[in-house]
C-alpha cells in the first residue's frame, strides 16, 4: 500500500468540485470521463430489466446475450469473428485488468508498460506480485513502444508486454501492422502475453478503428469497456477477449473476486451496441473530433508542444517546459488562479512528467474557448 499513489487527477477533480462547491466557475479539463449523458436506449434498458424483475446474479462471465452482443460487434464493426466463448464481461475494465494479469502473473514476473501510461497498471501489477518496468515513449517517436526498445527489455523474466490503444494520455494509437511486429517479437519466447487495452476504442480520427482481436494467437489478451466510447462509465462493465485456454481460470478468479458485472449495467450494455445507440454515439465521436482540433490548434498557439495531432481517445499530453518544470505546480497555479483544471504528467509516470501537462477535451466546445482564454491570461502574466 505504500508504494500505491493516489490518482492526482482525482484529488485534482476534487479541489475543482470544492472550488465549484463555493461558488467558483470551474473549466473541467482534468477528468477522463465522457460529458455527455449515456444514450437514451441504454438507460431505457435498464429500466426496463429492473422492473421485469431482472435483479440477480448473472454468471461470473457475463451474460450469454452481452457476448454474444459483443462478438456481433466484433464482426460487424471490424470484420473479425470472436467465439463469444472467449469473451468474459468484467466490472469495467478496470476488473479485466485484474483478471488478466491476476490470471497470468506470478511473483517476480516483470511486466513492460509505458511510461507515460495509465498509472493504475503499475499498480494492479504490483499487487499480485508482479514488477512494472517502463518502456520511455516520448513525441519524438509518436510515443510508440518500437520493436528494437522491446527487443533490449526483452529478459527471462519477462511475462507480458500492457499496451493501450488509443493510450492514455497520449491518444496515441497502434496500428495492427505494427502491434503484429511486437507480437513477434514477444514469441520469442512461449510464455509471453501480450495484453492490449482498447478502452478507447471507438474514439479514433481520421483512420477506421481497429482491433487487436484481429491477430490470431493464444498470447493476447485483448481489454475493452463500456465506459469511453459508449458513455458508461458509472455502469461499471467492461470485457476481456481471453486465449481459449485461459477462459476458465479467469472466469474461477472472477467467481472469487466479484462474482459479476451489474446485472441492469449488462442489460443497459446490450442496448449499447443496438443501432439507435451507435448512431448516438458517431455522432459524439464527431463532436470529440471538433473539439480536439480546436484544443489543439489552441494549445499550438500558445506555446506548447504537441507533436502530431493524435488519432484517438480525447486527451492532449503536451510539453509544458516553455511554462514551467514542475507540472504539478502548474496545474495546481492554473486551477487557483483561473479555475481552470488540468492533470499534470507526474500521475502517468516518471519520464519527462515534469514538462508535461494531459488535457482532456471532455467538455463542451464553448467550456474550451472559457479555458483557453484563461490559459492565455495566466501564461500572459507569466503564472
Amino acid at each position: 500500500m505504500r508504494e500505491i499513489a493516489p490518482f492526482r487527477v482525482m484529488e485534482i477533480m476534487a479541489q475543482a468540485k470544492a472550488m465549484e462547491a463555493a461558488g467558483r466557475d470551474i473549466v473541467h479539463m482534468e477528468i477522463g470521463e465522457p460529458d455527455f449523458v449515456s444514450p437514451q436506449p441504454v438507460i431505457d434498458a435498464a429500466i426496463a430489466a429492473q422492473r421485469a424483475g431482472l435483479t440477480h446474479y448473472t454468471p461470473a462471465a457475463g451474460l450469454s446475450a452481452l457476448r454474444e452482443a459483443i462478438a456481433g460487434h466484433y464482426q460487424d464493426r471490424f470484420g473479425v469473428a470472436v467465439d463469444p466463448a472467449r469473451i468474459l464481461v468484467t466490472p469495467g475494465a478496470s476488473g479485466a485488468l485484474q483478471l488478466a494479469l491476476g490470471a497470468s502473473i506470478d511473483p517476480g514476473d516483470r511486466v513492460l508498460i509505458t511510461d507515460p501510461g495509465y498509472p493504475c497498471n503499475r499498480h494492479l501489477i504490483s499487487l499480485f506480485g508482479g514488477r512494472a518496468t517502463t518502456l520511455p515513449v516520448s513525441v519524438e517517436n509518436g510515443y510508440a513502444v518500437t520493436p528494437r526498445s522491446l527487443e533490449e527489455s526483452l529478459t527471462e523474466d519477462v511475462r507480458a508486454l500492457m499496451l493501450a490503444s488509443p493510450a492514455n494520455p497520449t491518444g496515441h494509437s497502434i496500428e495492427n501492422h505494427l502491434l503484429r511486429d511486437l507480437l513477434i517479437r514477444l514469441r520469442q519466447s512461449n510464455d509471453r502475453l501480450l495484453i492490449c487495452d482498447e478502452i478507447y476504442q471507438g474514439l479514433q480520427y481520421e483512420r477506421p478503428p481497429e482491433t487487436a482481436c484481429a491477430l490470431s494467437g493464444d498470447d493476447l489478451i485483448v481489454i475493452n469497456s463500456f465506459s469511453k466510447f459508449f458513455g458508461m462509465t458509472g455502469w461499471r462493465v467492461g470485457w476481456l477477449v481471453a486465449p481459449k485456454a485461459m477462459v476458465e481460470p479467469i472466469e474461477r478468479l472472477a467467481q472469487n473476486l466479484f462474482l459479476a458485472a451489474p446485472t441492469a449495467a449488462q442489460h443497459a450494455a446490450v442496448a449499447a451496441l443496438g443501432e439507435t445507440s451507435l448512431e448516438i454515439l458517431e455522432a459524439r465521436r464527431t463532436a470529440f473530433w471538433e473539439r480536439r482540433d480546436f484544443l489543439y490548434d489552441a494549445l499550438q498557439q500558445l506555446g506548447f508542444g504537441v507533436g502530431e495531432r493524435p488519432r484517438g481517445a480525447f486527451y492532449l499530453y503536451v510539453d509544458a517546459a516553455a511554462f514551467t518544470d514542475n507540472s504539478d505546480r502548474f496545474a495546481q497555479q492554473l486551477l487557483a488562479q483561473t479555475g481552470v483544471a488540468i492533470t499534470p504528467g507526474s500521475d502517468f509516470g516518471t519520464h519527462r512528467a515534469d514538462h508535461h501537462v494531459r488535457f482532456a477535451y471532455t467538455t463542451a466546445l464553448d467550456r474550451l474557448a472559457v479555458g483557453v482564454e484563461r490559459l492565455r491570461g495566466f501564461l500572459r502574466a507569466g503564472g
